[in-house]
């Protein structure tokens, strides 16, 4: 069983729903998510904000942090995964799980940051945790080493509990 369908197998026995708030992957972790049958029970839905104005205007990201800081780092993961869960509400209940995907997959750096600084944000319900990563490879290995990785982490953390 692939590592997906092991997190996706795991949200539905615990009836946990999840929504993803993407940058550099471009919806890469959503398309991974929904490629394991019977995922619509859990994966409730996402948004691909690859542009910075996207990232405040539909995710709330803080003007003051991406200003200060631009768009790859750990404040805007974080926001974004809090802010996913919120937008992806499904009968008055938001998404128990938010993933968030925010860094450089090259050719060139960005906002100060080296190619394959990347942040995931993980909110899962008032707990949020930002994986800081510093990858190599080439754009393409970049992104889907994030999907990857992201994948584990939240499965990982939803072991802890």
């Amino acid at each position: 069983m692939t590592a997906t369908a092991e997190l996706i197998e795991l949200l539905v026995e615990r009836n946990l729903r999840i929504a993803v708030a993407e940058s550099l992957t471009g919806g890469m972790l959503a398309a991974e998510l929904i490629s394991v049958p019977g995922a619509s029970a859990v994966v409730l839905g996402g948004v691909v904000a690859y542009n910075t104005e996207l990232k405040k205007t539909l995710l709330g990201v803080d003007t003051a942090v991406l200003n200060v800081h631009g768009a790859v780092h750990p404040d805007v993961a974080s926001q974004m995964a809090v802010h996913v869960r919120e937008l992806c509400t499904v009968g008055e209940v938001p998404a128990e799980i938010g993933v968030s995907t925010t860094g450089v997959a090259g050719p060139d750096p960005q906002d100060g940051c080296d190619v394959g600084t990347v942040f995931v944000g993980i909110s899962i319900t008032g707990d949020v945790r930002v994986l800081s990563l510093a990858l190599d490879g080439d754009r393409e290995s970049i992104r889907r080493q994030v999907v990857e990785l992201a994948i584990s982490e939240v499965h990982a953390r939803l072991l802890e509990q």
